[in-house]
């Protein structure tokens, strides 16, 4: 189906593929490359000891993304994995939507449904670039940065009246449109931002009694105003707020909607005491409130559910640049935490306060060392100590090795803690960890308990946090002009994973479950990134990750002897080896991905294509041995592969076309993110 759209800058690539030599030009390369995530202060991306990387607004822009999902699946390393809701979360060195922290603006979204953040409520068309950080970062940003960062930086500054319109429309009767209008003098500088976003959603398998993502429609309204008050003091005041409605219709004539509402509000004040030292005052709030029914066709309400989450979260923080080489960052902070949720024992609140420290070193003109720490105190977990080291040696101008070790950790959530759930139609029990000794006693009392499997007394001190050491050696390595390799192996040890498990048998023949710090996870592997100017028009990028996710219980069980496996034929057992097992769930041992990008300056056109590989993964055990063995039930491997073409007319309009997922690739049981092949077409205007 072809469709329009309008946009809002006209989009064009030659600018990152001609060889400019106005110092304007020159500048705004550099900022391109530029990254504040991964120091919290700013630094080229190209000289940090990290593995960090950047989606500029010119891939954005050429691919013609519209949704933070859309581009995270193309990057090294990271994919996006479908919740049952039809969410997206992301995926980082084998770690789930849960270890990863997602910022806009460097401050974090809240709203996690089991975990999972979901992606999609994230819309590209004010977003200046992505700041990916990977491997633990709690030595700057606390809980929930174990596994990485992921920073959208929408627009800043502007200098006069700016203003932009754009609209797409792609089969599935998707409209996504945004309205920018920007204006910057001297001191001030204000912008807004609109965007709407809906779907007739789609359905994989019509046997099924629902769709795989029901109809939809959201908007996203932010703006912001920065004032400088004088040479030395800004304030900046921000804010976000989105919207979603989702119909709920099945084929048995059961109806529903799902209510969704987000906002957040900020405020940041900067002052340069002197030239070397510079404050910040950041004071954030944000709440996330989710509301869903569904009922009969006689009106009867068959389930309901909400979920309100609020966060204050107030920060001062101090940079100080002794020289050129040497500077420190350290920053203090409070956190507020409630949560309103259906099935929970109570209404919980948390608070934790943190303070980190970090120094950013040049040696030899060669050497960069970058160690900092973070200290957490929470009200409802032990405090954590965060600490990390960062490397960088260049050996010549062409090769460079880069080294970090650091500790994350992840806080239990308000799931974990005090969740209180039994299922009404099946009859089994999920309790919170605090929650679990109190209803325990209840449901005796009630004769409703068989058998106690992990005495009350487990519970008498504190779910822990889980924990993970960090590792990153890495390699650059620039042969010639225009090519760059940059090659990373990584190793991450994760204990006191939080898991559910069964303490009780009830009289019904069901299980009451909770959660247990019990296993400890490693992941490790090797993620290469390939950058190739094979001349001024042609640029080719590539990326491969090679991941292994495995539970250490469950490996000793293996080397042991004590897992088998049915033949589903014969039904006869057989023991397993070690190298039967594969690892853990939705796990992809490869992912390849590449690009090439193509531009005519003179004619104002350019043109992509895009493919991205997932090797086979398993969602669950299907043999029943608790593992995920070579003799489960595997999803696939697929490619995915995508093209887009844009056309600047009178500098001004830009018209574009593309074709997502050309081969149509579906798979109706595994993959709910993927509908099939997506025609679609835009327009795109700036004033």
């Amino acid at each position: 189906m072809f469709s329009i759209s309008l946009i809002i800058s006209c989009f064009s690539f030659s600018q990152e593929v001609q060889k400019k030599t106005d110092s304007t030009h020159i500048q705004e390369q550099k900022l391109e490359e530029v990254m504040i995530t991964a120091t919290r202060t700013y630094r080229q991306v190209s000289s940090l000891p990290l593995p960090a990387q950047i989606v500029t607004k010119k891939e954005i822009e050429a691919i013609n993304s519209v949704r933070l999902s859309d581009i995270l699946n193309e990057q090294t390393g990271v994919i996006t994995i479908p919740d049952f809701g039809g969410g997206e979360g992301v995926q980082m060195q084998g770690f789930d939507s849960q270890y990863i922290l997602i910022l806009i603006d460097g401050v974090p979204l809240v709203g996690r449904s089991a975990g999972t953040l979901d992606m999609n409520r994230i819309t590209l068309g004010n977003v200046k670039q992505i700041e990916v950080v990977k491997g633990a970062s709690s030595s700057l940003y606390g809980s929930e940065a174990l596994g990485g960062v992921i920073n959208i930086i929408t627009e800043k500054k502007f200098d006069g009246l700016h203003g932009s319109v754009n609209y797409r429309f792609s089969d599935y009767n998707v409209h996504d449109g945004n309205l920018a209008l920007a204006y910057g003098a001297d001191k001030i500088s204000v912008k807004g931002f609109f965007n709407r976003y809906s779907s007739d959603g789609y359905d994989l398998n019509p046997l099924d009694i629902t769709n795989t993502v029901d109809p939809f429609s959201n908007y996203t309204i932010s703006s912001q105003l920065r004032y400088e008050w004088s040479e030395k003091t800004a304030i900046l005041v921000s804010g976000r707020y989105y919207d979603q409605k989702q119909e709920v219709v099945s084929s048995a004539g059961n109806e529903g909607e799902g209510n969704l509402e987000e906002w957040n509000a900020r405020v940041k004040i900067s002052h340069s005491f002197s030239e070397k030292t510079k404050g910040y005052l950041d004071i954030y709030s944000t709440q996330y409130k989710a509301e869903e029914f569904l009922q009969g066709t006689n009106g009867e309400k068959l389930d309901e559910s909400f979920f309100d989450q609020r966060l204050q979260l107030p920060e001062a923080r101090m940079t100080y640049t002794v020289n050129k080489n040497h500077s420190f960052i350290g920053g203090v902070g409070w956190k507020n935490e409630r949560l309103e949720r259906t099935s929970f024992s109570d209404n919980p609140e948390f608070n934790s306060q943190y303070v980190y420290v970090q120094y950013d070193g040049h040696f030899f003109g060669k050497l960069n060392v970058i160690p900092g720490f973070r200290f957490d105190n929470h009200s409802e977990y032990a405090s954590h100590f965060s600490p990390k080291i960062a490397l960088r040696y260049n050996i010549s101008d062409r090769v460079a090795v880069k080294t970090s070790v650091g500790v994350g950790f992840k806080a239990p959530d308000f799931r974990q803690l005090y969740f209180d759930f039994t299922n009404s139609s099946v009859g089994y029990t999920v309790l919170g960890y605090n929650a679990a000794p109190t209803r325990i006693r209840e449901l005796q009392a009630l004769g409703l308990i068989n058998r106690i499997v992990i005495p009350l007394t487990e519970f008498d001190g504190k779910l822990k946090s889980e924990s993970s050491v960090n590792y990153n050696l890495g390699l650059v390595y620039k042969p010639i002009e225009g090519l760059s390799v940059d090659i990373n192996a990584f190793r991450n040890d994760l204990k006191d994973m939080i898991e559910t498990q069964v303490i009780a048998n009830k009289t019904n023949g069901q299980n009451v479950f909770s959660y247990q710090n019990i296993s400890k996870v490693y992941t490790y592997g090797i993620e290469t990134n390939v950058k190739y100017k094979i001349s001024p028009s042609i640029l080719f990028t590539a990326g491969y990750q090679l991941l292994y996710a495995k539970d250490k219980e469950a490996q000793e069980a293996f080397e042991n002897g004590q897992v088998f496996a049915r033949d589903p034929e014969t039904l006869s057992a057989f023991q397993l080896s070690e190298k039967d097992y594969f690892g853990l769930l939705n796990r992809s041992r490869h992912m390849i991905n590449g690009k090439i990008f193509y531009t005519h300056p003179r004619w104002k056109l350019n043109t992509n294509i895009r493919a991205t590989y997932r090797s086979k993964y398993g969602l669950f055990d299907s043999n029943n041995n608790t593992y995920l063995d070579d003799y489960d039930v595997f999803v696939e491997d697929y490619v995915i592969l995508d093209w887009a073409i844009n056309k600047t007319i009178y500098e001004s309009y830009t018209m574009s076309f593309g074709v997502d997922n050309i081969f149509d690739y579906t798979d109706a049981a595994n993959i709910s993110n993927l509908p099939g092949r997506m025609v679609y077409g835009k327009v795109m205007f700036k004033f």
